[in-house]
């Protein structure tokens, strides 16, 4: 199985690639889009060289996912028995050719509704409790106990972030509800599950916490689930050994990695395809100042065509 994700960051909307010297970069304030144009590209190119010049090659799958960028959604929603289940996966998503990543995070999200109690701000605040406060205060908590950004503790390591809030209507009404979105990852499943319930630890604590002159208390909704799991292959798998022979043939020095991002191999290997993913030039990604290395991408068409011919 050949794979790449045809979905790429909001950023790069509207996104006029030029060449500059040995890059292809944006023509304007975007980003590039080479996430994953990139993969799709050195995937169609193997398609196109196989079909085209009849070369001979074992059973093929090529699957081209979409939402990757929103949690690997696309890949999760394939389905094992309309990819021809395929013994050994190679995905092209990231940067220099030879490297070959044999392991990724795992992640949760995390979606939070806190419920104050309305007021007028100038009239009564006293009357209030503010879901903001206690959003604040949750964060505040996560934050000084080392729970939030990226997390560190004897136990395991981590990341976290709250990416997304929305709250409030007016600035004279005490805002009564506030809606968040937030994500955690590591590479250990109890790990993860631990960050997680410090999350909704501090959030219910806070929620408690605060209450207005009657006594009342803020209430928090907490929903959860599992977006992708971590995955490590051994250096020895079937498809790392095909992924370094391909590229040492090219003259490549291959040399593995683990992922601290997710990637659509997560779920392919949760699937049951034990897959690698490989770099096809891409360099500094969801930014602005993104580029594709043009040589880094030609090697990585060419991986990927020894990889469809075996």
């Amino acid at each position: 199985l050949l794979s790449a994700h045809m979905d790429t960051v909001p950023l790069a909307r509207g996104a006029r690639p030029v060449v500059k010297g040995e890059r292809i970069v944006p023509q304007g304030p975007t980003a590039l889009g080479g996430d994953d144009r990139s993969g799709v590209a050195a995937v169609l190119t193997a398609l196109l060289e196989v079909v085209e010049r009849r070369l001979d090659h074992p059973p093929l799958t090529f699957l081209f996912t979409v939402r990757e960028e929103s949690g690997l959604q696309g890949a999760a929603a394939a389905r094992i028995e309309e990819l021809a289940r395929p013994e050994l996966g190679f995905n092209f998503d990231g940067g220099p050719p030879e490297e070959v990543t044999i392991g990724a995070t795992g992640a949760a999200r995390m979606e939070v509704t806190v419920k104050g109690v309305a007021a007028h701000a100038g009239v009564h605040p006293e009357r209030g409790v503010s879901a903001i406060a206690v959003f604040a205060d949750a964060v505040a908590r996560l934050d000084r106990g080392g729970w939030h950004g990226l997390v560190r503790r004897p136990e395991g390591t981590g990341t976290s972030n709250v990416g997304t809030v929305r709250a409030g209507e007016a600035t004279n009404v005490v805002c009564d509800r506030l809606e968040a979105r937030a994500e955690a990852r590591s590479h250990d499943p109890e790990f993860l599950r631990r960050i997680a319930a410090e999350y909704r630890a501090a959030f219910e604590a806070a929620a408690r916490e605060h209450r207005n002159e009657a006594g009342q208390a803020g209430v928090v909704e907490w929903r959860e689930e599992q977006a992708y799991h971590a995955f490590a292959l051994a250096p020895d798998a079937p498809a790392v050994k095909e992924a370094f022979a391909a590229a040492e043939s090219l003259g490549l020095r291959p040399r593995t990695r683990v992922s601290n991002g997710g990637l659509d191999a997560n779920w392919l290997v949760a699937k049951g395809i034990p897959t690698v993913t490989l770099g096809c030039g891409q360099r500094e990604i969801h930014t602005t100042g993104e580029y594709l290395l043009i040589e880094e991408h030609l090697t990585a068409c060419r991986l990927a065509l020894r990889l469809a011919t075996g």
